[in-house]
């Protein structure tokens, strides 16, 4: 008597692990039903007997791998994809936005290949380029310095002397009009190690540059500086070869690439 074999099924531990696992079953029904026989592929069956139908189960080739199994690089390539388009957060990102960019900045932190950034200094060193940043220019602040209207934002570069121990902050502007000219507000901060991956960082001093947009922003230049001001520390909670993040102590979040260029 021929006896219909149970179906295999997943192990339930292994079940948690797949991400994606799309099965197909197809049936095949005997093609010709009798009152008396039925016909199978091993001949006639007997009255009452219940063929065996053969079920094909293929199961989809999996294209993501396992869960938390994404290497830096594509968590990377992720979090590019959602910095496009958010003009570095400066002017604020939907909340969903944000909570989707701050995911994946976490993602990256647990992958940190540098657990002890200020104990190797020589990886923060250089220049770096700002691609995101939870600091956001909204309402009259943004009104009062111009940049709803005549006066757009460039790029942002930070210029790391490990050595002399000194971060140089670029913010470079835009300004539109009949004489159109480009400036750059520059900050100079000192740093010191506080602990294997946080350093204290105290404000120097100050420049814009030239001083055609010192004139423009001379009336708000404290609100101008009181956005940018370093002042405080810097928790340096993922560093590699070309990407840097890190958390202050006001609870903004960096991102920053390393950049070619050097800014001073």
């Amino acid at each position: 008597m021929l006896v219909q074999p149970p179906i295999p099924t997943f192990h339930t531990n292994i079940l948690p692990l797949l991400r994606t696992t799309n099965m197909v079953i197809t049936h095949t029904s005997p093609s010709t039903t009798h009152q008396k026989t039925q016909s199978s592929r091993l001949g006639e069956c007997p009255p009452g007997f219940r063929p065996i139908h053969r079920v094909r189960v293929r199961v989809a080739e999996q294209t993501s791998g396992l869960v938390g199994d994404e290497t830096p690089t594509q968590i990377k390539t992720e979090l590019y994809q959602a910095l496009q388009g958010i003009n570095r957060g400066i002017f604020g990102v939907p909340s969903a936005k944000k909570s989707e960019i701050e995911g994946l900045v976490e993602q990256l932190e647990s992958q940190n290949p540098t657990p002890d950034p200020t104990v190797n200094l020589e990886k923060v060193g250089g220049c770096w380029k700002l691609v995101y940043s939870t600091i956001t220019i909204l309402g009259s602040r943004r009104t009062k310095l111009g940049l709803r209207d005549f006066i757009s934002l460039g790029d942002f570069y930070q210029n790391i002397d490990v050595a002399k121990g000194k971060a140089v902050n670029v913010i470079e502007f835009n300004v539109r009009g009949l004489n159109l000219f480009n400036g750059r507000l520059t900050i100079v901060a000192s740093f010191k190690k506080a602990s294997k991956s946080r350093v204290d960082i105290s404000y120097d001093n100050s420049t814009i540059t030239p001083v055609q947009l010192m004139n423009v922003f001379r009336k708000n230049y404290d609100i101008l500086l009181g956005i940018f001001n370093p002042d405080g520390w810097l928790e340096i909670t993922y560093v590699d070869d070309t990407v840097r993040i890190g958390r202050d102590d006001k609870g903004n979040i960096f991102i920053l690439e390393r950049s070619e260029e050097i800014m001073i």
